[in-house]
C-alpha cells in the first residue's frame, strides 16, 4: 500500500525535560517544543553546543547537536539522525530524548566519545503530525510538479468524509486487484490471482483525479522526501526524489557537514530501515558487482554482533522488521557512500499477536489491529464509510482504514521506555569503539648509537578500526603512525607510516632504527580511532 500505512499514533504519557521539572505531555511534541527542548540541551556550560546548519524552504531550522568534552573533532564518534521521515514523529522524540539523557545523565561518556545528534531532518513534514488535516508526509515545504503535467499539486489528497484525516478509499470493481483479509475484513490484501483468487476492490488514497489522468493523489502538496534524495542509488523521476540527488539545502548541507567529520565511526538512524532487530544477510553476488547492493561479508559480521546487543538490550521483539532500506535512503548512504557503520531501527513496531490457533499474522496491519484490540487501543482505524466520490459516478466508494500516524508508533505512554533502551544501547555500542593502544615496547642498542624500536599496536576493541568497505574508502582515514625524530636521524623505518586497518583485538607491528640520543614520542591513529602515544628513551 501507500506511504499513507507507514507512519505513527500518538497516546498519553509524560515527557522528560532536561531540567528536573518532569512537564505534563500527552502527545508527541510539536516543532516549537521540540526546539526549545533542544535549547534547554545546550544551555550555558552544556557539554552540547546547537547549531543551524540551514533553513528549508519552509523556514524551518535543520539543527545538529555536537555533544562531547575535550577534542571533540579527535576522538571517535556517533552520529544520531532523527526525522529522516517526516511522518515518524516518534524518531524526533527518540533523537532529543537519547540527547537529553546524554547530557543529563551520561556526561562521563562524553569524555572518551563525540555525538553528533540530528534531531529532526524533516521539520516542513513533522508539521503536518499537528496540523487540521493529518497525513502522511514524507517531502518538505519545496514547490514540485511531481507528475511533470507543467502543474504543481495540482492533485493531492482530499478529506472526503470531513474527519480531518487522509486515510484511503476503496471502490468496488470486479476489475480491481484487492480483496478483503481472511482474518479482519477491514483490511485489504491484493488478490492471489495465481490460486485463481479475484479482486473485489480498487484502493487508492483518499483523494480526487482533479487533472483527469487516472491517477490519484500523485501531485501532492509537498516537496522532496530528505530519504529518497540521497545519492546512493538515487531514484530518479519518481516523485518526492526530486530532479537530481541532494537537490534539497537541507540534505546538502548535512552532508557537507558530515564529510568534515572525520571521527565517525558508526551511525545509527531512526527510520524505517531495519538492521539492527535482525542483522541484514550477505549476499556474496551482489557484493561483487560494480554498485555494490550488498553489504561486504565483514561487516554483516559486525552488524550480527551489535544486531545481538541491540536485541539484549532493547526488550521489545521484532515483527517482520528486516529491511535493507529504499533506494536514496539516508541508511543506505551511510554505508555505500560514507563507509561507515550504519546501523537503523524504526525504534517501535507492533508486537507480534497469535489467533486462538496459535498462529501469527503475517499480514503487518492485521498484526496491528489485532494488537491494538488486544491493548484496549481503539481510535486506530476510521470504520469504511460510503461517500459520493465525482470520478466513480454509480460506484460504491468507502473511505476508512488505519488512521494516519497509527501503524508504527506508540501511545506516548511508551516512548519514555523505549528511549531508556535505545539510550542504553547507544552507549553500548560507544564502548565498542575503536581503541588502540601501545603494547610490548622494546628498544635494543644496536652500537655506534642506533638504537632499534619496535611496539605493537593493538586495536583492543571488538570492532575493527575501519569497515571493510572503509578499508577501500578514501573518506575513511588511515591508521596514521609518527615518530618524533628527524628523516636524517631515521636509519630504517619511516616517519609517518598509514596502516589500512587493524582488526577486533588484532595488533600491527611498527619499528624504526634510530641514532642519537634522548626522548621519541610516538603517535598513532586517526580521528575516529582515536590516538594513542608513547614516549620512549634512547
Amino acid at each position: 500500500m501507500k506511504n499513507i500505512y507507514l507512519s505513527m499514533v500518538a497516546g498519553a504519557g509524560m515527557l522528560l525535560s532536561l531540567t528536573s521539572t518532569t512537564l505534563a505531555q500527552g502527545d508527541y511534541p510539536t516543532l516549537g517544543q521540540v526546539n526549545q527542548r533542544l535549547q534547554a540541551i545546550s544551555g550555558s556550560g552544556s557539554p552540547a553546543k546547537l547549531t543551524s546548519l540551514t533553513k528549508t524552504e519552509g523556514g524551518k531550522d535543520i539543527w545538529v547537536l555536537k555533544v562531547g568534552t575535550g577534542d571533540l573533532d579527535n576522538k571517535p564518534a556517533i552520529a544520531v539522525v532523527g526525522g529522516i521521515e517526516g511522518f515518524h514523529v516518534l524518531s524526533v522524540e527518540l533523537a532529543v530524548q537519547f540527547a537529553e539523557k546524554l547530557v543529563k545523565e551520561h556526561a562521563a561518556k562524553l569524555e572518551k566519545t563525540t555525538f553528533y545528534i540530528f534531531p529532526n531532518m524533516s521539520p516542513d513534514a513533522y508539521e503536518q503530525y499537528h496540523a487540521s488535516l493529518k497525513y502522511e508526509r514524507r517531502g518538505n515545504a519545496a514547490k514540485i510538479d511531481h507528475d511533470r503535467d507543467g502543474i504543481v499539486s495540482e492533485d493531492g489528497y482530499e478529506d472526503l468524509n470531513k474527519d480531518g484525516l487522509i486515510t484511503m478509499m476503496r471502490v468496488e470493481s470486479p476489475m480491481g486487484d484487492y480483496t478483503t483479509h481472511e482474518k479482519d475484513e477491514r483490511i485489504l490484501v491484493k488478490a492471489d490471482r495465481a490460486k485463481g483468487k479475484n479482486g473485489s476492490y480498487m484502493l487508492f488514497p483518499e483523494s480526487r483525479d482533479k487533472d483527469k489522468d487516472g491517477s490519484f493523489g500523485e501531485d501532492l502538496s509537498e516537496g522532496i522526501a530528505f530519504n529518497k534524495s540521497l545519492t546512493y542509488k538515487f531514484p530518479i523521476f519518481e516523485p518526492l526524489a526530486g530532479d537530481f540527488a541532494a537537490s534539497q539545502v537541507e540534505t546538502r548541507l548535512m552532508l557537507d557537514y558530515l564529510f568534515d567529520q572525520w571521527n565517525i565511526f558508526a551511525f545509527v538512524s531512526f527510520s524505517p530501515s531495519n538492521n539492527l532487530s535482525s542483522p541484514l544477510k550477505y549476499n556474496a553476488a551482489d557484493a561483487r558487482k560494480r554498485i555494490l547492493t550488498s553489504m561486504l561479508e565483514k561487516d554483516v559480521a559486525i552488524n550480527s554482533m551489535v544486531s545481538g546487543i541491540y536485541n539484549e538490550t532493547v526488550s521489545q521483539k521484532a515483527f517482520n522488521q528486516t529491511n535493507q532500506g529504499t533506494d536514496g535512503d539516508f541508511f543506505q548512504w551511510a554505508y555505500f557512500h560514507f563507509a561507515r557503520l550504519s546501523f537503523s531501527t524504526p525504534g517501535w513496531w507492533a508486537p507480534e499477536v497469535k489467533d486462538a490457533d496459535g498462529k501469527s499474522n503475517t499480514n503487518a496491519e492485521a498484526n496491528f489491529l489485532a494488537w491494538a484490540e488486544q491493548e484496549g487501543i481503539n481510535d486506530v482505524f476510521v470504520p469504511w464509510t460510503s461517500v459520493e466520490h465525482p470520478d466513480f459516478p454509480g460506484q460504491k466508494v468507502e473511505v476508512g482504514g488505519i488512521k494516519p500516524f497509527a501503524m508504527y508508533n506508540p501511545p506516548f505512554s511508551k516512548v519514555n521506555e523505549i528511549a531508556e533502551e535505545h539510550t542504553a544501547f547507544i552507549l553500548k555500542l560507544a564502548e565498542l569503539q575503536p581503541k588502540l593502544e601501545f603494547h610490548n615496547v622494546k628498544t635494543e642498542k644496536l652500537g655506534n648509537g642506533l638504537t632499534r624500536i619496535t611496539a605493537d599496536l593493538f586495536n583492543n576493541s571488538p570492532l575493527p578500526t575501519h569497515s571493510q568497505l572503509g578499508e577501500r574508502s578514501r573518506w575513511l582515514r588511515k591508521v596514521r603512525v609518527d615518530i618524533s625524530k628527524d628523516a636524517k636521524d631515521l636509519v630504517a623505518g619511516d616517519k609517518k607510516q598509514l596502516i589500512r586497518s587493524i582488526g577486533a583485538f588484532e595488533k600491527a607491528s611498527v619499528s624504526w632504527i634510530v641514532k642519537g640520543s634522548g626522548n621519541v614520542d610516538i603517535k598513532a591513529g586517526a580521528a575516529h580511532t582515536g590516538f594513542a602515544t608513547l614516549n620512549v628513551k634512547l
